[in-house]
Order: structure tokens, then sequence, then C-alpha cells
């Protein structure tokens, strides 16, 4: 069974960039011809069999001057100064200025870049040491203090295991301020979502003769959860399926008291946009959702309850449609369900707006878009419902191709061409095209888990040419 299958529908009708090289031309240079005279009557010039040796030229120089032009010296060595933590091997691999190469300037200032890119010096330098032979080369680091330990003093709920791993830094890590706040930071965001909403966490560096040291004191609190959830001033939908909507949840009964109630105000400040969300989908376009908190006496249960003001449902006064260009407007309101005078309604707008893109997809504008716009008017709960469209170009199958990956001995081509209805030559049809994609993974014919390989699809990859 082949494991992994990428079908590709190449198109024919997109133009393709062109390529131009650029003609290198090389001028020849030709001297005076022959062994003759000099200029003035003078001696001849000596021949190529005459001419001083390089390292014999550098020489007679007392050696060339750096960073005239590449190649100008020998690099006679290179080394590292300054590093105590970081070893002079890996530094030694990423940088690419060499011994008995030649020296260039651009290079060495590559080389800086790439050491100050690890992270583990605050700044780097390089010196140079011109001699008759060439030059040497030198680099100089200032490293940043690492890390020697990492504690968390006060935490009795959560391990240091589990701190560690949200924190982030350990031993031998460079030492940074940022990078110790954030760690702070997340360690706060990882104690909220367990419930512990009152956490408090300082950090310090150094301790006694360990300046490397790094110590979280952490106030973690009473664990809260959620006694109780309200939702009042909702008279249109009822409490019980509002609750039904949100993400957090009261106790349950009887031995599971404690469970599936932490406290955790993110998520219950997402169910107060939740809650007006799903208001505005209904029409009551300006309804607007609060919360409120109490606590209990312990300090350890929490009462959340969220304060609805529903405001007017608004009306429909005209629906418009801009931008179409290859489509009638006529054709495309045929497929619409909400119209002028109704109660607007969130899920009709997204139904009518899968459906103008769907009509332009069975004609080959695979791309187009659909953008939904409310304007409120002058007049009291009235609004215009605006759909702008990008139809995009119109696209044609060329030409399928399928790419069997694993082993592809054991499946035919014809076998996955057979599972698609879409024919070279025809308008691509994009509730076609993803039907058939759901086809291919539906199939059991090839390997889904992404862990394992490429899960399977149907690419539409742009032919290069015109």
């Amino acid at each position: 069974m082949a494991r992994t299958s990428l079908l590709r529908y190449v198109i024919a009708t997109l133009l393709a960039a062109m390529w131009i090289s650029p003609t290198e031309a090389q001028m020849g240079g030709g001297g005076m011809g022959g062994g003759g005279m000099g200029a003035g009557g003078g001696p001849s010039m000596p021949g190529p069999d005459t001419k001083v040796p390089f390292l014999d030229h550098v020489r007679s120089r007392d050696g060339l001057a750096i960073r005239r032009e590449k190649g100008d010296a020998i690099v006679l060595d290179v080394a590292i100064v300054g590093n105590k933590a970081v070893s002079t091997h890996l530094m030694q691999q990423k940088i690419q200025t060499r011994r008995d190469h030649f020296y260039d300037y651009e290079t060495v200032l590559g080389d800086v870049r790439r050491l100050n890119d690890m992270g583990s010096f605050d700044h780097v330098t390089f010196k140079l040491d011109e001699q008759p032979g060439g030059v040497g080369v030198t680099f100089v680091v200032h490293e940043r203090p690492v890390i020697t330990r990492v504690v968390y003093h006060g935490n009795r709920a959560l391990n240091d295991r589990e701190l560690a791993g949200r924190a982030g830094v350990t031993a031998s890590d460079p030492l940074s301020e940022f990078s110790i706040e954030s760690a702070r930071r997340r360690m706060i965001d990882y104690y909220k979502e367990e419930g512990f909403n009152q956490v408090a966490i300082e950090s310090s560096i150094g301790f006694k003769d360990d300046s490397g040291a790094v110590i979280f004191r952490i106030n973690e609190g009473p664990k809260e959860r959620i006694a109780d959830i309200e939702i009042k001033g909702a008279t249109i939908v009822s409490e019980a399926r509002l609750k039904k909507i949100i993400k957090s949840r009261g106790p349950a009964v009887g031995v599971l008291w404690h469970l599936g109630n932490t406290a955790d105000m993110r998520t219950v400040d997402d169910d107060v946009n939740i809650l007006a969300s799903y208001y505005h989908n209904l029409g009551f376009l300006t309804a607007t959702v609060g919360r409120r908190i109490r606590y209990d006496e312990s300090g350890k249960w929490i009462t959340v309850t969220f304060v609805v003001n529903e405001g007017p449902r608004f009306t429909v006064n005209d629906v418009k449609i801009v931008g179409n260009q290859f489509i009638t407007e006529e054709s495309l309101r045929a497929r619409m369900q909400l119209h002028a005078g109704d109660m607007f309604d969130g899920t009709l707008m997204r139904r009518d707006i899968g459906e103008i893109t769907y009509g332009y997809g069975e004609l080959g504008f695979i791309y187009a878009e659909v953008e939904p716009k409310t304007v409120m008017r002058d007049e009291a709960n009235v609004v215009d419902l605006v759909y702008e469209i990008t139809e995009g170009d119109r696209w044609k199958v060329g030409s399928i191709l399928v790419n069997i990956e694993g082993e592809p001995h054991l499946m035919r081509e014809t076998t996955m061409l057979n599972m698609v209805d879409l024919r070279e030559g025809d308008w691509i049809d994009r509730r076609s095209l993803e039907l058939n994609r759901r086809r291919i993974e539906k199939s059991q014919l090839l390997e889904t888990n992404p862990q394992i390989a490429e899960a399977p699809d149907i690419k539409v990859v742009p032919r290069d040419e015109y």
C-alpha cells in the first residue's frame, strides 16, 4: 500500500515569468607584439619566464596593504580569544576565514556577524597582525554571563520540573534580564491556567558568591474554582442555552465537585466575546456583554456573572453586491436566502457567502472571495448588507500529475485518477475539488497520519508558461 499520494492539478492559463540571463563579455587586452625594444628605445621587457614569484614580490614590498582588495595577503593564523564557556571548536565551525587562504575583509566581517548570531556574546571584534608574509586574524569575544543554576522557591502545587518546562531557562543558558523576565511571565500564565489567579512571582539574579544564580520566589495563592455561573439580562435566549455556548463550567454534582471547574480568567474573558458574537449573529448588532467576579469568604470559590445588554434586533434594509463582473447580479441573488426586509441573521449571511463563493467556483474562479460588510443607516434598527466580491482569475485543468511517495510500485496511477472526476481541459470546480480531496483522504488506501508521511492532498499548481 502506498504511504502517501499527492495529486497536482497543473493549470495552463497562468503566465510565467521570464528569466533573461545577462551575457558576460570579456575584453582581452594585448600589449605590443614581439620582444622588441621598449618605448624610447630602452631594453625590452622581461618575458613570462622571468616574472617575479608572488611571495618574493610580497617580501620585496615588505607585505601587501590590507583591505585593498580580495586576495591581497595570505592568512597566516586564525585565533579566538576571550571565550570561557563557549568552546573554541564550536566557534571555529561558524567562521569562514581559514589559515593559508587569501585574506578577505568582507569574509571577516561576516564571521563577526555569525559569531554574534550565536547569542552567547555581548559583542565580537577582530584584530589584524600584519606581517611580512601575510596577516594574522584574531577574533576577540566578550561572553555574556551564563546561568549557573535556577532555583524555584515557594512553589507547592506545581513542582520544579513543571515550572522549568514553562520557564524555558536552564543552567548554562546566557544570563539575560529579558529572558528571565519572559520566564517569569510564562510561569505566571501557567499558574493562572491552573486557577492560581492571585499568584505573584519575583525574580532575582545572584546569590551570595554565585553571581550566575537565578532565583524565582513564588507566592502561589489559593487555587480558585468556579462555584456558580450566572447570566443576567438575557430575554431572547434562555440562560441554560447560553451556558452551553460558553467554555467556562461550574462544578458537577456528587464526587465530581472539583472536576472541570478551574477558574481560568482568560477563558472567562473569551466567554464574554463568545456571548457577544452569539447575539450579533442573531441580529442584535449593538449587544454588549460584561462580567463580574464574586469571591466567597475563603477566597477559593468564585461566582462568575455575565451581564448581557441585548439592545434592539436589526432588520436588513438593502442587500448590495459589488465587484462582480463575470457573473450577473441576478444569478447571484437567486442563490441568496437573506433578503431586504428580513431580520438580520448571521447564519444565513454566511450561508449566502458560501453559495456565492461556490457559484464562482463552479465556473473556474476557485480563488474568488466574498467579504460582507454591515452599514448602519440613520433609521433606527436598520442595516444595509454589502457583499464585496473579488473574482480573481479563471482556472482550467491543464494536466493531471500523480506523485506517489513511499512504495509507488504497490499502486498504479490509474487507481488514483479513477478517484477524481476532474478531467483535462475542464474548468476547475471548487466544490468538486474539495469533494475529491475528502474522497482521497477517506479512501483508506493512503497513509493519513502526518507523523508518518505527508497527508494525501490535491494541489493546484500554475504551469510556468504563457
